[in-house]
């Protein structure tokens, strides 16, 4: 074991050959290089699996004898300052490790056939090694100063890949915001390490963590300036991690290409900044209101992210408030203390979200074949529906997904949410009621992004041949069932119309109808009109083998990683822990956190039983509010729509009220709680108007003094000038004038 231990520092270079040659290949063989293009698929996957391999047994190895292992060695040395690389192996590193692997791995073989279209194929494997590589050594680092070094290059990795279509505004500006936010939790983050290197002298974890115990423990340290110092590290992982109120460059940056989205969301971004808090928890321990400000920022950022996520249009936007409130779980937990729930909840959320974008991904590579490569229609729930007989694999692995997170058992999400839950009661029960409301929200949520995308229900606006909206069917697809009775009606849609399969057309003046629910159309083909042109496209088709397989792989995880979690044996270890196997991989961490408590992982199956009745019945709930408004078979059905029926009943008064409310939320909803306008408005504006003010202040103030001086020096030499006459006495005159003057002024 410590011969693997010790080749452990080789870990965050082993994928970092392929951006190298790819780079190489591009400068000195570039038309040989771009022939060769799908090569790199092969050493890009082979040398992450000889990574994911090796955490692997790193991580047996922790279970089965937990301990942490550091190695270190120094870089530079003087009488003043030492600064040592090297690398920390302990059941944090190993979580992390295998998350990293297993979900870069998925992603970069669905990114194979995503992205094989792309001119910017070569580019983009070479990036998504070089984020691996960036996270690895992140995750490894055994001293802040390294964490720093490596958290800039994962920075610096999404902003190339958040904008790599860089010639779409939308994306340029969106990696723009992602890279200026960021760079003020990073600042933040420079500032705390350097504050506390003032205090402890030290950056190594060890080290730091030792000493600063010590001085908190005889009190010999300034509470205000640690709390500020623990506060700016914070900072750092609000930024990264997409906490409020820094999170607003998490939904624009769903400008880059899915397979990114999924990355960034399940293990690599996102997640570092959990794992930076996970990493200081036992410095931010000590340290109350720091760790009662974690926990009231997650229960913040997880209540708002799911008020933005209801009325989102874009799926991945939809998706990525997600993210933001199950990160809120997260950082929850980790304010409460609950180590174990917080890396539980990261585990089994990374998969799921992967999972799920990855469904996306192949949603919107079926859309595009019928709207276009514009991805405002590829990507918008109103232009979806009845997708489910097209994608049939695909809506399985998104309704796991949504399952999974909407906290459904035996799902994983299930059993790490539950358990953040059942925290969150002993903490604070405020707390208890916000998290477990934002669980029914969740599920209402997430079932209205699947019913939209794979059933649908919502009002569509089409268009006619010129371009204008002409008016709107109730219809929940743009394609339908084949061979559906028609009904004429006075619409003129832009992309329905019937053909025959050998019959092309670009242009037709009929009229072309939908059928009376507006869920069929009449044919089995779709002419998207192109100023004359000739395209005919397919109804949406399954996604090739190589995108369905990672998202099967994740739907395995999905449905079977809970099981880590949950103790089949009632014996306990000699530190009085259940013997499930993430609490045996987490012993030495939490021996670390709480040196002086046992049994900390007691597990009471009736208690159990009961609080996860109570949590599904709220999912249930919020899954059952979202079948009555978007499920398409109540607006066919209008005998049994029992919820239309119960409206029926409401007086009037009570009818308007309720309207004006979910039109509050709806507008809260898509305009993002108007944080972002609030930026604009006055962070952004107030800066210009700043800027300019001061331009002013230098130009006519600054600027007009030292202008001044000079014209006036100017113009009394030129005065004094035509003064002198040679003449002796007339200088001494002048000379005892200006003394007299002089000794008037000052007495």
């Amino acid at each position: 074991m410590e011969y693997t231990y010790q080749y452990s520092w080789i870990i965050p270079f082993i994928p970092l050959p392929v951006p190298i040659l790819i780079g190489v290949g591009l400068l000195l063989f570039p038309t040989a290089t771009k022939n060769l293009r799908r090569m790199w698929l092969f050493p890009s996957v082979f040398l992450l699996s000889i990574v994911m391999i090796f955490s692997t047994y790193l991580s047996i190895q922790q279970i089965n004898n937990p301990s942490i292992y550091l190695s270190i060695w120094s870089w530079t040395i003087n009488n003043y300052f030492s600064l040592e690389f090297g690398y920390l192996v302990d059941p944090l590193t190993s979580i992390m490790l295998i998350l990293i692997t297993t979900v870069g791995i998925m992603v970069l073989i669905y990114s194979d056939n995503y992205m094989s279209h792309d001119q910017g194929y070569l580019r983009f494997f070479a990036y998504m090694s070089f984020f691996n590589t960036s996270m690895l050594g992140l995750v490894t680092s055994s001293n802040l100063i390294q964490i720093y070094f490596f958290w800039e290059l994962v920075g610096m990795c999404s902003y190339l890949l958040i904008g790599f279509w860089f010639t779409r505004p939308t994306a340029a500006n969106a990696c723009q915001k992602a890279f200026v936010t960021n760079r003020v939790g990073d600042f933040g983050l420079l500032l705390g390490i350097l504050g506390f290197y003032w205090i402890t002298g030290s950056f190594e974890f060890r080290d730091l963590f030792e000493i600063f115990n010590n001085l908190v423990y005889n009190n010999e340290v300034h509470f205000l300036f640690v709390t500020l110092c623990a506060f700016l590290l914070f900072a750092g992982a609000i930024a990264k991690s997409a906490q409020f109120p820094l999170h607003v460059w998490l939904p624009d940056a769903m400008e880059g290409p899915t397979p990114i989205s999924a990355l960034i969301h399940a293990a690599t971004m996102v997640a570092a900044g959990i794992f930076l808090v996970a990493r200081l928890l036992p410095l931010f321990v000590f340290i109350p209101y720091i760790m009662n400000l974690i926990a009231l920022i997650g229960i913040i950022t997880l209540l708002l992210g799911a008020t933005l996520a209801l009325a989102q249009k874009d799926i991945k936007r939809g998706l990525a408030y997600s993210t933001m409130s199950q990160l809120g779980y997260m950082m929850l937990a980790l304010g409460m203390g609950s180590y174990r729930a917080a890396l539980f909840h990261l585990i089994t959320h990374a998969y799921s979200k992967a999972l799920l974008f990855l469904g996306s991904g192949s949603v919107i590579h079926s859309m595009e074949t019928i709207v276009g490569y514009s991805p405002d229609k590829s990507q918008n729930l109103v232009l979806m529906g009845g997708l489910r007989k097209h994608v049939p694999i695909t809506k399985i692995s998104f309704l796991l997904g949504t399952l999974s997170l909407c906290g459904i058992p035996p799902l994983g999400c299930f059993w790490s949410k539950d358990e953040i839950l059942n925290d969150s009661w002993l903490y604070s029960p405020i707390f208890a009621l916000i998290a477990c409301s934002t669980a029914g929200l969740t599920a209402f949520y997430m079932f209205r992004i699947y019913l939209l995308t794979f059933e649908g229900h919502l009002n569509v606006h089409f268009q006619t041949y010129s371009g204008k909206k002409n008016s709107s069917a109730y219809s929940i697809s743009l394609w339908g069932r084949e061979g559906s009775k028609v009904i004429k009606t006075n619409f003129r849609l832009f992309p329905l119309l019937t053909i025959n399969k050998n019959e092309r057309t670009s242009f037709w003046k009929n009229k072309y109808r939908i059928n009376n629910n507006g869920r069929s159309l009449t044919g089995p083909f779709i002419i998207i009109p192109n100023f004359g042109t000739k395209n005919i496209f397919s109804y949406p088709h399954e996604s090739d083998n190589t995108m369905l397989f990672p998202m099967l792989v994740l739907g395995l995880f999905t449905l079977f990683i809970g099981v880590i979690g949950i103790p089949f044996f009632t014996q306990f270890n000699q530190d009085g822990m259940q013997l499930d196997i993430l609490s045996k991989l987490l012993t030495p961490s939490i021996n670390l956190l709480y040196p002086n408590k046992k049994n900390l992982m007691d597990w009471d199956w009736y208690e159990f039983i009961t609080n996860a009745t109570f949590s599904v019945t709220i999912a249930s709930f919020g899954i059952l509010i979202a079948s009555f408004l978007y499920k398409p078979v109540y607006s066919s059905l209008p005998n049994l729509n029992f919820f239309n029926l119960f409206c029926k009943r409401i007086p009037n008064k009570l009818k308007i009220i309720g309207e004006k409310i979910i039109n509050l939320i709806y507008d809260w909803s898509y305009n993002r709680a108007y944080i972002d306008f609030f930026y604009a408005t006055f962070l952004t504006q107030g800066i210009k108007k700043l800027a300019e003010l001061i331009h002013f202040f230098d130009r006519r103030v600054i600027d007009g003094i030292t202008n001044g001086v000079g014209i006036a020096s100017f113009c009394l030499g030129e005065g004094i000038k035509y003064v002198g006459g040679g003449r002796i006495s007339s200088y001494l005159l002048v000379y005892v004038s200006y003394v007299l003057i002089f000794l008037f002024l000052m007495y």
